[in-house]
This record gives C-alpha cells, sequence and structure tokens, in this order.
C-alpha cells in the first residue's frame, strides 16, 4: 500500500513540475515546449517582452520580441540599414512577423529595405499615404522582390506579438494632406499590466486624433513622438497616455535641435523618467507582465537639443550638382506633395526631377500659393 502511495505522489508530482505554461497536457501525456535561452517565464506567468529602441542617430528604429515573436518598428536611415540588420541578427533574430514602416520618411523607412530582403518579413504594415521619394521606391521594389504585398490597417485592429496584444491607434480616415508625420501607424503594446504605445512622428493634429478613438491609450512606456520635436506630445496626448517612463530616439547634436526645450519641460513637469538613445545608446525595457526594468538608468541631463548651422545652410555633400547650383539661398519647392524644403534637407536628394523646383520667395508667400512646410527641415 505504501509502495502504491508513493507511487500516485510521484506521479503527481510530474505532471505538477510541468505545467505552468512550459508544457500542455495532452490526454495525459506531458508535451514539452523547448524555450530558447533569450526566453524567460516571469513569475506572472507571461514570457517576457524585451523593447529594444535601437541607437539609429536621428532617426527610429525599435524592436520587440516575445515567445519568439519579433515585430520591428521602423529601421532608421538609408545608411542604418545593414547596421540595424547587424543588431538584429546578433540578437539571433532570422524572421521578423511583423514590420511596421510607420510612415515615408527616410529617417523611419530608409534601412527598411535591407532588412525586408535579408530576412524572411511574414507581415508589412504601412499607411496608405505613399510618397515620390527614392527611399520609399526601394522599399516598395524590396517588397516586390520578395513577394509582400504590404498591409493597411485600420483603427482597433489587433494581433498577438507572443503574450503581446499590439492594437492599431492611427492612421484614421482623416486627410491631413501632405503632412506625413500625421499619417503615422501608432501602436498600443499590452503585455499584462504592462503598456508601451509609439507613435512614429505623429503630430497635434494626430494625437488628438488617436484620443479621439475613446481607446484607453494610457501607457508606462511612451516612445516620444518625432524624436521629442515640440511639434508632437502635445498637453492633451500626454494627459491622456499619463506615462511614467518616455523614451527618445534621436542623434547626438541633430541639426533639428531634438529634443526641444518645450518637450523636455512637459516630461519634467509631469515627473517622467527620460531615456535617451543620444545620451545613453541603446536602451533596452524589460516587461514581464507586471513591472517594466531598463537596461540604463534616467538621464538627468533634461539637456535640449540646439540646431545646428544657419537656416539657409547648404549640406553640398547630399545635394544633386543642378539642385547645388541655384540654392544657396530660398527653398526647394515639390510640386507633387507642394512641399517646399530647406536645401540641406534629405527629401531633396530624393526628389524626381520633374516635380523639383527652386524659388526664391520667403515662407510666408509660398505659404500663400498653396504650399507648406516639409515637417522634418521646417518643424
Amino acid at each position: 500500500m505504501k509502495k502504491r502511495i508513493l507511487a500516485v505522489l510521484m506521479i503527481a508530482g510530474l505532471l505538477c513540475g510541468c505545467s505552468g505554461g512550459q508544457g500542455t497536457v495532452l490526454q495525459g501525456q506531458v508535451e514539452l515546449t523547448p524555450v530558447s535561452v533569450s526566453e524567460t517565464m516571469s513569475q506572472s506567468g507571461y514570457e517576457d517582452l524585451v523593447v529594444h529602441y535601437i541607437d539609429v542617430g536621428q532617426g527610429d528604429s525599435t524592436l520587440l520580441t516575445c515567445k519568439g515573436e519579433t515585430m520591428l518598428i521602423d529601421a532608421g536611415e538609408n545608411d542604418k540599414g545593414t547596421y540595424v540588420q547587424n543588431y538584429l541578427q546578433k540578437q539571433g533574430i532570422t524572421k521578423i512577423d511583423y514590420l511596421i514602416g510607420t510612415h515615408p520618411h527616410s529617417d523611419h523607412i530608409g534601412g527598411a529595405d535591407v532588412i525586408i530582403t535579408k530576412f524572411d518579413v511574414k507581415h508589412v504594415l504601412l499607411p496608405k499615404k505613399d510618397t515620390d521619394t527614392r527611399t520609399y521606391d526601394d522599399v516598395i521594389q524590396a517588397m516586390r522582390y520578395k513577394s509582400i504585398t504590404p498591409e493597411h490597417p485600420s483603427i482597433n485592429d489587433s494581433f498577438m506579438l507572443g503574450d503581446a496584444r499590439v492594437t492599431i491607434l492611427a492612421p484614421g480616415d482623416n486627410d491631413y494632406g501632405d503632412e506625413l508625420n500625421d499619417y503615422s501607424i501608432g501602436v498600443l503594446v499590452e503585455h499584462g499590466n504592462d503598456r508601451f504605445i509609439f507613435t512614429g512622428d505623429a503630430e497635434t493634429d494626430a494625437e488628438s486624433d488617436i484620443v479621439n478613438t475613446g481607446i484607453n491609450i494610457e501607457a508606462d512606456v511612451y516612445q516620444a513622438g518625432h524624436h521629442g520635436s515640440r511639434t508632437s506630445s502635445s498637453d492633451k496626448f500626454l494627459d491622456a497616455v499619463k506615462p511614467s517612463s518616455v523614451v527618445i530616439s534621436c542623434g547626438e547634436d541633430n541639426k533639428y535641435g531634438h529634443p526641444h526645450a518645450e518637450t523636455m519641460n512637459k516630461f519634467r513637469e509631469r515627473g517622467m523618467a527620460v531615456y535617451r538613445t543620444d545620451e545613453e545608446g541603446t536602451i533596452i525595457a524589460t516587461s514581464t507582465g507586471n513591472g517594466i526594468t531598463f537596461s540604463d538608468p534616467a538621464s538627468q541631463s533634461w539637456k535640449a537639443g540646439e540646431p545646428t548651422g544657419s537656416s539657409q545652410q547648404v549640406e553640398e555633400t547630399t545635394m544633386e550638382p543642378d539642385v547645388i547650383e541655384n540654392t544657396e539661398t530660398g527653398y526647394v519647392l515639390n510640386a507633387n506633395t507642394k512641399k517646399f524644403h530647406l536645401p540641406s534637407c534629405e527629401s531633396v536628394r530624393k526628389m524626381s526631377e520633374k516635380n523639383r523646383s527652386i524659388s526664391n520667395e520667403d515662407r510666408s508667400k509660398l505659404i500663400e500659393q498653396g504650399y507648406s512646410p516639409c515637417g522634418i527641415c521646417n518643424p
């Protein structure tokens, strides 16, 4: 009798020891699920969600991994594609389940063509708004090469990334004209009790529309919109998100002066812990589903950026010869997008010749003619 009782207890112990998410009990048999070294089971019962805010200089690229699944939000500038590729490979990543190109500006999708070409990418999410730049065309051609059809998500669409739920917050059907920043795909990532929010370069109008969706957008960690520019992180939006931590992805001594002083003051007044890639490099946040830790301490500098160079300065190394000859002063116009750019803007180099013209008229005159300032070089 004692032997029988002992045997029953041993079997029960084995079954209990194999439960708790590490195996599935099927008709009395235990089927173990392999767990890689990079995956850990938290006490809350969730696999860790790891968020890598990759330091790509003046741009954005964020990697999220959970339970063996991966999502990459943006891929930095054109010259950062291989850098992001190498970073992912060092993490042991061979596939991307979801690649989100928040909007068609080069500092967000510039490296996406490399990622699409070098990895097994399952889904590519893009806003419906396109542009005529060479950078955007490179991404489209890479998708064609890999036989990938872009997907255009709608507000409230959601999908699972391991144990985390990703919900689409933007863009909706509103017409923002040629303001590409406001077409940014925004997402809320929920992992147990932990919440992260990403809004690309969405500015005040788009932020207001996100708030008005009625979706609960409260989050623990907010990746600062538009690299900490004054055009984003509006009071209305911050009051709705109520983040305790904010991560700013921007380049050291960048020419746009990101993050702007007004934005930093808002973060400080609200008691947010600020993490910055220009000061700390790549920042990694780990969520157990019941708490978030960061790889680096929060910044203590509260230093705002300072724009570098004159607003009329020409960066000849990024210009085509015919543009350099005619843009010592004034603006470069895009007849297709109806935007005007500083000569040093990255978009100028990629602008189609047929759409490009030069104007020495001042800013107000161009606006009267129906043009609007580029959101990157003329924030």
